[in-house]
């Protein structure tokens, strides 16, 4: 919905309102044009139903005004005397409209000082579930979001297993999108596994002041562009076009930032001619062709050398790792059985036909680890626009733009226009992971438009490793509990810190309570 629509839409929900409640307003006390006026009219009716006006700003807040709209209808009618199960459950089946009954058939009396406590331990116990809830989502949506690591392309840095915050606020929350949605899930509602939204109606984009911008190599968690899975790790054959904001999650490392250009030479990244540099904690990986004159396990190379991506055998004596860092491949080398170690680096031209973006083996023969320069698009920049240019940048002015693009010979035309040049409207991004040859990133499917940035990952709270033996605690990596996402040292953990402060507070809430019983 464009904002003329949303503003013709919000001018309808006031007549609809005011039809609705003006005799309620006039037996409050109130005028029953206050009824009418945008905001000032909720203002009024969080004072008829003897609630804080601050409820109101969370009657405009997506996803969160779906779960107060519903209070607002019972608190209505409970103003008014229906305090029934049978009220309460109209009030709600009927979206609200039950209230046009009580305005206009039933013959009901103001109650100024209603008594707000609820009424059974059943009510009381659902209203604060309910506000937790409102609570949750504020947070949530706004401010930090939990995220576990589901793969293993940002390797050493970020590790299978780990349990994320993601910032909201430090590159600016992103208002929801998505206006009817189930609150604190993503696109399915867990264990019905049923999408959890609406496609309609759509918010436009926009994202509040951060506190900064991103940064090169920051880890960014984005809402991969290209996606039409109808859920993330579930093998189905069904494709479904997705609002941007349910959108499959993803984490990389933002290595091309608006602006710059960028290849990729035997896998190592170059920005505007320079060979990116990544922090301390960043450890790039390759596959590798090992051969020896012994066995390997996955255990010996788990607990000898560090090694958690998959490996198997090629041919007698041959093996091929996924992922090893330059590190554990030197240390590979000093085993006795080993015989040599070769990276796997495809050579420059060796295409496979549609491995990589922009999928135009023709005009650009690259692969994973051969790639570019690409530019990356900035807002408000202009590249001149030809058939040899189009396939980089036609996803981005057709899907992430908006436009309409018709090709006829040589010519391009935008919305019916003949177009030798295009202006960006947004930023865009060049997320790839550390684990380059176990990496699902920008180098298959292209840039990141800005509107898709979720958030920025701040610290690990827990990290579980599936392949340690054991017991559970055993197979918690304490070391990294409680730590830091961003910094070039190891990681440091905080969790001593967190405990001890945790048990002062206890030990002062007990000495308080023994000095003052009645506290």
């Amino acid at each position: 919905m464009t904002i003329t629509q949303w503003f013709i839409f919000f001018l309808l929900l006031q007549v609809i309102h005011f039809a609705g409640t003006w005799k309620l307003y006039i037996k409050a006390g109130r005028k029953p044009w206050e009824a009418l006026v945008p905001v000032y009219n909720a203002v009024v009716l969080m004072k008829i139903i003897n609630r804080p006006w601050w409820w109101v700003i969370l009657l405009f807040i997506p996803i969160i005004n779906l779960i107060m709209f519903p209070v607002v209808w019972v608190e209505t009618i409970r103003s008014y005397g229906r305090n029934s199960t049978t009220d309460t459950w109209l009030a709600i089946l009927t979206l609200g409209f039950y209230v046009y009954y009580v305005n206009y058939v039933l013959d009901v009396k103001h109650i100024e000082d209603r008594n707000l406590k609820p009424r059974t331990a059943t009510g009381e116990w659902i209203s604060s579930i309910l506000f937790a809830v409102i609570a949750a989502t504020l947070v949530h949506t706004y401010f930090m979001q939990p995220f576990v690591i589901p793969t293993s392309s940002l390797e050493k840095t970020l590790l299978v297993g780990d349990f994320l915050f993601v910032s909201k606020f430090h590159y600016g929350a992103r208002t929801p999108m998505t206006t009817v949605a189930f609150p604190m899930v993503h696109d399915t509602i867990p264990v019905i596994n049923t999408k959890s939204y609406l496609d309609k109606p759509q918010l436009p984009y926009f994202r509040l002041p951060g506190l900064q911008d991103i940064k090169r190599n920051d880890i960014v968690v984005f809402n991969w562009p290209t996606d039409t899975v109808e859920q993330f790790f579930k093998i189905t054959h069904r494709k479904i076009r997705k609002p941007i904001d349910k959108k499959s999650n993803y984490v990389k490392r933002s290595v091309g930032l608006p602006g710059d250009s960028l290849s990729i030479r035997d896998g190592y990244v170059f920005i505007n001619g320079e060979q990116n540099q990544l922090p301390g904690r960043a450890k790039l990986q390759f596959s590798y062709y090992v051969q020896t004159t012994g066995e390997l396990t996955p255990r010996y190379m788990y607990e000898r050398y560090g090694v958690t991506g998959s490996f198997g055998k090629v041919k007698e004596g041959v093996y091929f790792f996924s992922s090893l860092t330059q590190e554990a491949a030197d240390k590979l080398k000093d085993n006795p059985n080993v015989v040599q170690i070769q990276r796997n680096i495809e050579e420059e031209g060796s295409a496979r036909m549609g491995s990589v973006f922009p999928n135009d083996n023709g005009n650009y023969p690259w692969n994973q680890d051969q790639f570019g320069p690409i530019y990356i698009p900035e807002a408000g920049k202009t590249i001149d626009l030809n058939p040899t240019v189009l396939p980089i940048y036609k996803r981005i002015i057709e899907r992430y733009e908006g436009n309409t693009i018709k090709q006829d010979g040589d010519q391009i035309l935008i919305n019916g226009q003949v177009a030798n040049s295009y202006t960006f409207k947004q930023d865009y991004y060049w997320m790839m992971g550390d684990n380059r040859h176990a990496s699902e990133d920008s180098r298959y499917w292209g840039f990141v438009p800005e509107n898709h940035i979720v958030g920025k990952p701040v610290f690990i709270w827990m990290s579980f490793d599936s392949n340690a033996s054991g017991p559970f605690w055993n197979k918690i990596r304490w070391e990294r509990v409680f730590t830091t996402v961003s910094g070039d040292n190891q990681p440091r953990s905080y969790l001593v810190y967190f405990l001890v402060a945790v048990g002062l507070w206890y030990g002062y809430s007990v000495f308080r309570k023994r000095k003052n019983p009645k506290s």
